[in-house]
């Protein structure tokens, strides 16, 4: 029987020897992995170095290992994933949240804070990552998410409930690509919408973790990428109330494109945001007041 600090070595060992190009940090990911096999936190890991591992815990570790070692991306095998100061559930059901998002989910709460009780509208939620860590960080607000896939709205619902936010927030199926409801127009005071943006030649080159395992139904955005920003100009921009805010996350080379959409529907205050890493991925508008 092996401890804990022979087991971590013992997984490190396994994916370095898979390359970096596969596994660019084994050292973390082993802990990850492991830590997870083991039911602990990866933090307590060191002090408990010569705990003993059953054979039933070397099995389930071998077995996480071998699904990263296939290319099964980490948050899936783990389950979870950090987003924003908060841990959501994920699944092949929705995207990996992205830390490029946390710039978008950072403009929109700078947006609702001072506001008294703002309604936000999480359009394309995925795992429910935008709206959720917005909620966290403000007590006042309530947001509504709305996803085509009813497999993400219930991982979305999911994630609110454990996170406790459950009586905030509410995710129901719906698409971006189809008329709102009349009850729902000038109802909130944010939009944000994290859409389908991939074009038809990125959709052909896509990294095989993401190809093979995340779903393409929130990858594809039309041959160029923006048929969701058309549309929601059309359609969803009406649910946001005069004065309100509309914050779009685009591609890297989408974002004066997205830009000029927003225009072209007489929204105001257009501007073209960087992420953290300096990038021009997300867009914010005002909807006019008059």
């Amino acid at each position: 029987m092996e401890d804990v600090k022979t087991l971590l070595a013992h997984v490190r060992h396994q994916l370095d020897e898979a390359g970096a190009e596969q596994i660019p940090m084994p050292d973390l990911e082993a802990r990850e992995l492991t830590a997870c096999a083991l039911g602990l936190d990866r933090r307590l890991l060191p002090a408990l170095g010569a705990r003993l591992v059953t054979a039933s815990e070397c099995e389930k570790t071998e077995a996480l290992v071998a699904r990263r070692l296939s290319g099964e991306p980490l948050a899936y095998v783990l389950g979870e994933w950090d987003f924003y100061g908060i841990t959501l559930r994920v699944t092949p059901d929705v995207l990996i949240p992205r830390s490029d998002t946390e710039r978008l989910c950072e403009l929109a709460i700078e947006r609702v804070q001072a506001m008294q009780n703002p309604r936000v509208l999480d359009l394309c939620s995925g795992s429910g990552c935008i709206a959720l860590a917005l909620l966290h960080e403000v007590p006042a607000a309530q947001a509504v998410a709305v996803d085509v896939s009813p497999a993400a709205v219930d991982v979305a619902n999911g994630n609110a409930e454990r996170l406790r936010l459950s009586d905030r927030y509410r995710c129901v199926i719906g698409s971006a690509l189809e008329p709102i409801a009349d009850a729902d127009r000038d109802a909130f005071d944010l939009m944000v919408c994290n859409p389908p943006y991939i074009t038809a030649d990125e959709m052909r080159e896509l990294d095989r973790d993401v190809a093979e395992f995340e779903p393409h139904l929130a990858l594809y955005g039309g041959e160029d990428g923006l048929d969701f920003y058309r549309t929601v100009m059309k359609t969803w921009r009406y649910a946001v109330k005069p004065g309100g805010y509309l914050l779009f996350e685009c591609g890297w080379k989408q974002g004066q494109a997205v830009a000029e959409i927003c225009r072209e529907a007489g929204l105001s205050e257009v501007q073209v945001e960087t992420d953290y890493a300096g990038v021009p991925r997300i867009v914010c508008a005002r909807v006019p007041l008059s």
